[in-house]
């Protein structure tokens, strides 16, 4: 039976482009630099992965999206050491940053930093704001909500259906970070956790939620710059380049490792999206990172039994998947296969 119905966004996101203000803003201040970044840290890197020895480094833009001056990322090969790295560029605690979004500074889930990132993004680091404490009595089997994380150990809220228990709370809003349940800590756990906790609670209980929302941008518009890009970084051949247009990713591996390659292709496009609307629909929780390697899982099997031993014989295996869940998954698979035929 699903942990939640299928959900929707509760709000619609703004894609819009790059505004004037903040070209001017980026003009106006110091760019920042991760001062260790060509030393211990880099080597840890080199360590992890061949393809992150290459010359030059990879440096990535990033800003915090309630407003600053913009840093220069280097040497990281995981979702962790990548806001440890914003952390000392920034002068904060790492524990300050609630999730990343890629080229938009808006609370947008649908540019939400999960297992890879653009060798052209820019990003920007969504901080810790107001704390608020809810109770809510839970009228029927589904609150109607999506859970994810950021792949450092905060759970938060990725969309709200229309209508459910949570959307008739205003107070509640699509990227909170659930911090409490009912007064136990929800800090390092795991988002289908947090999901399996909120589902077990019994219809016609009363509950409490401890949430902390992002700082929100004061704002209309704040981006980064697409012309002066070559300048901040110290060379020509960025000029002109818009972010998040490149053809190269660098993908953060379970194994801990990084490796640059293609951006995903059709089939997989599909796949993944299809595995990410089942986890959803069965688990109540949203993960591209947790989709794309259920993908390569089963990526090259024939069949679901062996798609199901590759499964069993991986760390996913702690998920539980039941046999149902695992040939929803496979038909998703095959289907992404069919149509890029």
């Amino acid at each position: 039976m699903p942990l939640f119905a299928r959900k929707s966004s509760k709000n619609a996101s703004d894609h819009s482009d790059i505004s004037q203000e903040s070209k001017r803003s980026s003009m106006s201040n110091p760019t920042l630099h991760n001062n260790n970044s060509n030393h211990s840290n880099n080597n840890n890197t080199h360590n992890n992965n061949n393809d992150l020895d290459k010359k030059p480094p990879l440096i990535f833009h990033c800003q915090l999206a309630h407003g600053s001056p913009t840093g220069l990322i280097t040497g990281f090969a995981s979702v962790r050491e990548l806001y440890k790295k914003i952390a000392e560029c920034f002068d904060m605690s790492e524990d300050d940053i609630l999730f990343c979004t890629l080229n938009s500074h808006k609370v947008d889930m649908t540019r939400l930093l999960g297992g890879q990132i653009g060798l052209d993004d820019f990003i920007f680091a969504h901080r810790k704001g107001r704390p608020k404490e809810i109770e809510i009595v839970k009228t029927q089997d589904a609150l109607g909500l999506t859970i994810t994380d950021n792949g450092a150990g905060y759970a938060f809220i990725k969309r709200i259906k229309e209508d459910s228990i949570i959307d008739r709370i205003e107070h509640i809003a699509v990227g909170d970070h659930i911090e409490k349940l009912n007064g136990i800590n929800m800090v390092g756990k795991r988002h289908y956790e947090v999901a399996r906790m909120l589902k077990d609670i019994a219809t016609g209980e009363t509950f409490t939620l401890r949430l902390v929302e992002p700082i929100r941008s004061g704002f209309q518009g704040i981006g980064p710059r697409s012309q002066s890009r070559a300048s901040s970084s110290g060379g020509g051949g960025n000029a002109g380049r818009n972010y998040g247009s490149g053809k190269e990713t660098l993908r953060f591996k379970a194994n801990g490792n990084a490796q640059i390659e293609p951006k995903f292709d059709e089939a997989t496009t599909a796949g993944v999206e299809a595995i990410n609307n089942l986890l959803e629909s069965f688990m109540g929780i949203n993960d591209t990172e947790l989709a794309s390697q259920i993908w390569d899982l089963g990526d090259n099997k024939s069949n679901s039994m062996d798609f199901a031993e590759a499964i069993d014989n991986s760390d996913l295996e702690s998920f539980g998947f039941t046999d149902d869940f695992i040939i929803e998954l496979w038909g998703a698979i095959t289907d992404a296969r069919r149509k890029s035929k």
